[in-house]
């Protein structure tokens, strides 16, 4: 349920969680390495602060805060219980009023190696909560089609088509991380000398890498269903309304698939080449954002202002767009240029 999938409809170009983990984990620019210690020490240093950051953000009923601390505990390892992910996101869903982007978190409290994920109570609250939206039913069609509920899988294929809006709420976390991160200085040994971005670009790889691990839905099962059922013309009408949701997705994982089942479903020849060429823009507009949230790192004014972006809300996608505009790079590709193909 994470994001990334097998290079299905130009997907291996679309990912947004294209930045490095930590800074001192890539390699180092100007042809030459960290050198192993300095790496291992300034590793180390990092998960310090972000426990420290989890530490200061958990005595706190905000749900905000608990989410953005939720967030920042959950690639951690042996955790107090109390600062643990788990205890975290369930004290935040706890809180009166709690959104639905609290619960969407919480599906990846689970155990992935008991096979036992999503959270189904998150799931069972997001489905009354979120009725209207698609993304929703189609984590349900995951957790159908994996138990083998073909019946059950179609009628949730069916409410995801009758969904109208999709959002996976990645932009929810990105704004909960970028100010949870915020609310300590980061110690000098954190950062990297060899990227000049400082402290702003440090917190932008943390904010972007954690917010790309968010619960999504299995994206590939559903171009699948919808290939394989062409034939089918009750299936190929919701899966070509679920389309047209999907194109006004979220994330830009989301687009990508809504343009390709209007390419791969529609019957009008200038329907499939006009989906043709609004992915192309999609790939060259997530290419250049990609290359925006490398350069973070390095630009401290641009890792500022992605920040300021994250802490603005919206959603991925609109993020990204407001991140190209604002850098005057356009959001049409030049008539000549054409997709990078995914390795």
């Amino acid at each position: 349920m994470m994001r990334g999938w097998h290079c299905l409809a130009l997907a291996c170009a679309l990912s947004l969680a294209a930045a490095p983990a930590f800074a001192g984990k890539a390699t180092a620019d100007k042809g030459h390495r960290t050198p192993d210690k300095a790496t291992q020490a300034r590793d180390k240093a990092q998960l310090a602060f972000q426990r420290d950051l989890v530490s200061v953000l958990a005595p706190n009923d905000d749900p905000q805060r608990l989410l953005g601390a939720a967030l920042l505990a959950r690639p951690l390892f042996n955790q107090p219980p109390e600062n643990s992910f788990h205890r975290l996101i369930e004290r935040a869903t706890q809180v009166d009023g709690a959104d639905a982007a609290l619960f969407w978190a919480q599906l990846a409290d689970c155990d992935a190696q008991a096979d036992a994920c999503p959270n189904t109570a998150a799931l069972e609250h997001l489905l009354g909560q979120a009725p209207d939206n698609a993304a929703v039913w189609l984590i349900k069609l995951g957790v159908d089609a994996h138990d083998m509920k073909q019946d059950a899988a179609r009628a949730d294929l069916a409410k995801a088509a009758a969904g109208k809006l999709y959002d996976d709420y990645t932009g929810a976390s990105l704004k909960a991380l970028a100010n949870a991160v915020g609310v300590l200085p980061p110690p000098p040994a954190t950062l990297d000398p060899a990227h000049p971005g400082g402290t702003a670009g440090m917190q932008a790889v943390l904010v972007f890498g954690l917010a790309g691990t968010q619960p999504q839905p299995s994206l590939p099962l559903v171009a699948k269903l919808c290939e394989n059922a062409s034939e089918d013309a009750s299936i190929r009408a919701d899966c070509l309304k679920l389309g047209k949701t999907l194109e006004w997705g979220s994330s830009p994982l989301a687009r990508s698939l809504g343009l390709h089942l209007r390419e791969v479903l529609a019957e009008d020849p200038a329907q499939q080449q006009d989906a043709r060429d609004a992915r192309r823009q999609l790939v060259w507009q997530v290419q250049n954002f990609n290359q925006l949230l490398a350069r973070a790192q390095d630009e401290p004014a641009l890792a500022q202002h992605l920040l300021a972006l994250a802490r603005n809300g919206g959603t991925e996608a609109s993020l990204l767009l407001a991140a190209l505009r604002d850098r005057n790079i356009p959001t049409e590709a030049p008539a000549d240029w054409q997709p990078r193909k995914a390795q």
